[in-house]
């Protein structure tokens, strides 16, 4: 199912015209930097609300505000020219209702630029999808462990075990049938993200789900290794930036302190005497 990175701006409907076509690679970006980097090896790039987390030090999704992610939103625009760029509504921005909703995602949509919207939520929020489509806004649905649900939940935990897998099938059909063009499976078992991929007719992104998800995403800074010792199963590290990083400052803190910094490379001559060279 390898092929060439397509070169043109994609958009919702090229992302659902690949289910059992084409996998489909996501990653999350929250700043420029990153967003242009990610941007030639993905389909889609979220600004997820896991900003919250991973920027801003917060302990969960739920202090995110709209304000956070269309700032974030906005710099990631900036480092964009192909992928599809999804971003989240945050926690108390969308469930309130239908009406609520569309207002919220009008606005992400006409500050940051982005394509579409993502919102978590099953048979509960098959309405407001249908609502936002019908009126102009592609929504990407999210189901499984939705972190903005984390204390109903009570933690982190794994789902679709034993009876609770039926719930988050129906999940999965309503938002399908809302008319979501894609759907997130997080940390759902295998067994479940399997049956789901096979019977809903939209593409499956898995995240700590299942290799046959239609797409897998995961957070940036995760393969990236920024975070020391935070190693979540689903992860797999393709370096390890943080290790790296502490290292390289604490060299810069000993040659500061030895004073072997900076050095006469770094400082600039003064080319008002006769003779001086730069």
């Amino acid at each position: 199912m390898s092929v060439a990175v397509e070169s043109k701006a994609l958009m919702p409907p090229d992302i659902t015209a690949r289910k059992r076509k084409q996998l489909i690679v996501c990653l999350t970006a929250y700043t420029t930097p990153i967003a242009r980097l990610v941007d030639r090896h993905c389909d889609v790039v979220l600004v997820g609300d896991s900003v919250g987390m991973v920027l801003h030090g917060l302990p969960s999704t739920l202090g995110v505000t709209l304000d956070m992610m269309i700032m974030h939103g906005k710099a990631v625009r900036r480092g964009l020219e192909r992928a599809l760029m999804v971003v989240d509504m945050p926690f108390g921005s969308y469930e309130e209702g239908r009406e609520q909703a569309f207002r919220n995602a009008a606005r992400l949509m006409a500050e940051t630029g982005c394509a579409a919207v993502k919102l978590e939520g099953g048979e509960a929020m098959a309405e407001t999808i249908r609502f936002l489509t019908g009126r102009g806004i592609p929504v990407m649905a999210h189901v499984g462990l939705t972190p903005q649900s984390v204390n109903v939940f009570g933690g982190y935990k794994v789902q679709g075990r034993g009876e609770d897998g039926d719930g988050i099938l129906r999940d999965a059909v309503a938002v399908a049938e809302a008319g979501a063009f894609a759907l997130v499976l997080e940390k759902v078992a295998e067994p479940l993200a399997r049956r789901i991929t096979a019977e809903v007719t939209i593409p499956t992104i898995g995240i700590g789900a299942s290799a046959a998800c239609d797409g897998q995403i995961l957070v940036v800074d995760d393969i990236l290794g920024m975070f020391t010792g935070f190693r979540p199963k689903f992860v797999k590290r393709y370096a390890e930036l943080g290790l790296a990083a502490d290292a390289a400052i604490a060299a810069y803190a000993a040659d500061v302190r030895e004073g072997r910094f900076p050095a006469a490379e770094h400082l600039y001559a003064d080319l008002s005497k006769a003779g001086e060279v730069a």
